[in-house]
């Protein structure tokens, strides 16, 4: 047991000094490490909702990847100003979508799968669970052409320190289950040690940066609370529905990576939203 603790210590320890480091060294360093998060989600996912027997589902996995990397590609294009004209790409790149997304309706016809509805209807919900949200990140990382930084690591952080709290809370004194149909093991008292840290890491991240005002920073802190929360229920939903415990071994005593950034894919749209309305 011990071993196993020293393993998920060392594992995250490296795991958000990597991702401080990427995001603080500059913004091609931030887009490129969200690029691999990214595909990395969308490679676990789609390993736990497509059946992987026969090579035509590696192929259709791969062109499950690509048509999900969609959103977030055109939004590092548009984002890194990576074109002249970012208005007749958008044009451009909205006619040639809807194309591009029906080629999974055109694979199924060859793959003489028994339910291809079913696969279409997986590839579309990783684009929108996964995809979009990793997009949506961009718009809060940039904003007429400046990079904050500060914005996208206090999000983390308070992530982080949700997840922290509810464990370290609700492994201890826990008793009431928060959903036990979907997860035993949390609780409501987990959750407001979870909210407690959160807000605390919501007044670090305001005496640290200057990028928002103090009711922002507590209003995103309780964005991350509640759909960080219910984010990682619905990957616990997934999961059980599959009958799998981790969508990966990518990183050693905690899982995949889908498992690390479930939450913080879920809150996204929530606090991308709430960031964009205040700018």
């Amino acid at each position: 047991m011990m071993k196993g603790l020293v393993q998920r210590a060392v594992t995250g320890l490296l795991f958000v000094a990597v991702i401080t480091v990427c995001i603080y060294a500059s913004p091609i360093s931030f887009v490129i490490l969200f690029t691999l998060v990214a595909g990395l989600c969308l490679w676990e996912f789609f390993g736990l909702v497509l059946t992987r027997n026969h090579r035509r589902d590696l192929v259709r996995r791969n062109l499950a990847l690509a048509l999900g990397m969609v959103p977030f590609l055109l939004s590092v294009t548009i984002q890194l100003n990576l074109v002249a004209d970012r208005e007749s790409f958008i044009a451009f790149a909205a006619l040639l979508l809807f194309p591009f997304l029906f080629s999974a309706f055109i694979y199924e016809l060859y793959t003489k799968s028994e339910r291809p509805f079913v696969n279409v209807a997986f590839v579309m919900l990783g684009m929108v669970y996964i995809g979009v949200p990793f997009a949506l990140l961009l718009f809060v990382a940039f904003d007429a052409g400046a990079y904050y930084p500060n914005l996208i690591f206090g999000l983390l952080l308070m992530n982080w320190m949700n997840d922290s709290g509810a464990y370290l809370v609700g492994s201890r004194i826990g008793k009431t289950p928060l959903f036990p149909r979907i997860s035993p093991k949390k609780t409501w008292e987990g959750s407001a040690g979870g909210m407690a840290l959160t807000l605390i890491a919501g007044v670090a991240c305001f005496y640290s940066s200057n990028d928002l005002q103090f009711k922002d920073w507590m209003a995103l802190a309780v964005i991350v609370v509640v759909f960080g929360s219910l984010g990682d229920l619905v990957e616990s939903m997934l999961k059980r529905s599959v009958r799998i415990k981790d969508s990966g071994t990518l990183l050693p005593g905690h899982g995949g990576l889908l498992d690390r950034f479930d939450a913080f894919i879920f809150l996204l749209p929530f606090a991308t939203a709430y960031i964009l309305w205040v700018r």
